[in-house]
Parts: structure tokens; C-alpha cells; sequence
């Protein structure tokens, strides 16, 4: 699964920290694995300019433009298949993927949600965390299933939660652990250190304390 095509929805910033951290470790060099597109549901996406700034190709497949959620899929199952993608990873991809397309790509795609799943699934994860009182708070990188945020985990990063803490400056420091944390995930299952098999996820003690960030 050397291939990695980026989808994403807005600036794409865990693309950028998964890109700097691939240049600066040579992943294309040392293991053959490159980012070889970023498709975005938004023309106007910030990533896209990021992307083609040093010289990823972009394409853009517009949800407004399509009546129903499986023809949108059908259109970027085919983009991905243009780029000759192996693993799908989302960074920041607004939109909830239907089993037609998880079932495109089994034990392949991948995302990162700003919590500690199982708890917090869904969006404004940071507020509820604070609502709920929690004293710890972090990011999950996960394989995709057909559940939203309910795939298998493959790795998390956990935070304080500080007095005085709001959204932003939770959203901020877990954010610094996103970047960390993803890269890291993405490099491994791309090697197939770390796998999906029979619903269970495999992986040996190295990989294991990698994946395990405080």
C-alpha cells in the first residue's frame, strides 16, 4: 500500500504535517511510499493550493454537483482509481462515507478524529469534552468502517485538560498531537506493520509504543 491519495475538505492541515513529515523522512526514498494525489468535495479548499505548491496533483470531485451521496461516491471511487491509489487517507474529508464506498477499499482507509474514541464520536468533540468534565482528552487515528468514527483503532494521543481550557485552546493542543500521531500511523500501515485482519487490528510491540503518544 505504497500509494497514499489525501481526501480532504478545507486547509488540510494533517495533510501538510502528513507531507512534511513524508519529505523529511524520505518515506518515497527509504519504504516507496508517496502521496500520489488530494482530491477535495470543495474547489475552494486551502489544501489543494498547498498540494499543487509542491507538485502533488489535485482533483476536485464537487458533492453539490451530484443528486445522491452513491453518485458522488461512484465519481470518487474512479478519481482515486485514476490516481492508482492503495490507502485513502481523510484529513479533514466533511463527508460521512457510505458502505458502498468502505467497501471499496477494506482495511485501506484511514482518519483521524480529534477525541478518544469510543468516546466523543462525531463533530465538536472539544466542547463536549469540556461539558463533560473529562480530565483527559486526545486524538484517535482509526481505520474507516461503515459506523461513523467506529472503526477499529490503530492509535491515540491523549492531552490534558487544563483549568481555564476552552474549544480553541484544547482544539490547539491536540492538534500538535494530530500531527504526530497521524504521519506516524499512515507510514506504518502503508508498510503493513500495521493491518486490518478479520476486523481485529494487528501489529507487533514496536509499532504498538509508536502509536501510543502522551
Amino acid at each position: 500500500m505504497k500509494n497514499i491519495v489525501v481526501l480532504i475538505s478545507g486547509r488540510g492541515s494533517n495533510f501538510k504535517a502528513v507531507y512534511e513529515t513524508s519529505a523529511k523522512e524520505k518515506w518515497a526514498e527509504i519504504w516507496g511510499i508517496r502521496i500520489v494525489g488530494v482530491i477535495s468535495n470543495r474547489p475552494d479548499a486551502a489544501g489543494l493550493e498547498f498540494a499543487q505548491s509542491v507538485g502533488i496533483p489535485t482533483a476536485v470531485v464537487d458533492h453539490k454537483k451530484y443528486e445522491d451521496r452513491e453518485s458522488f461516491e461512484r465519481d470518487l471511487v474512479k478519481q482515486i482509481e485514476a490516481f492508482r491509489g492503495d490507502l485513502v487517507v481523510l484529513a479533514g474529508f466533511m463527508r460521512v462515507l457510505t458502505p458502498y464506498f468502505v467497501r471499496q477499499y477494506p482495511g485501506r482507509i484511514l482518519n483521524i478524529h480529534p477525541a478518544l474514541l469510543p468516546s466523543f464520536p462525531g463533530l465538536h468533540t472539544h466542547e463536549r469534552a469540556l461539558e463533560a468534565g473529562v480530565r483527559i482528552h486526545g486524538v484517535t487515528v482509526h481505520f474507516v468502517s461503515d459506523v461513523l468514527d467506529g472503526g477499529e483503532i490503530i492509535g491515540q494521543a491523549a492531552v490534558p485538560v487544563l483549568a481555564g481550557d476552552t474549544p480553541d485552546k484544547l482544539a490547539e493542543r491536540v492538534l500538535k498531537k494530530e500531527h504526530i500521531l497521524y504521519p506516524r500511523a499512515i507510514r506504518l500501515v502503508a508498510c503493513q506493520k500495521v493491518r486490518l485482519e478479520e476486523g481485529t487490528v494487528k501489529m507487533d510491540l514496536e509499532s504498538s509504543e509508536q502509536l501510543a503518544i502522551f
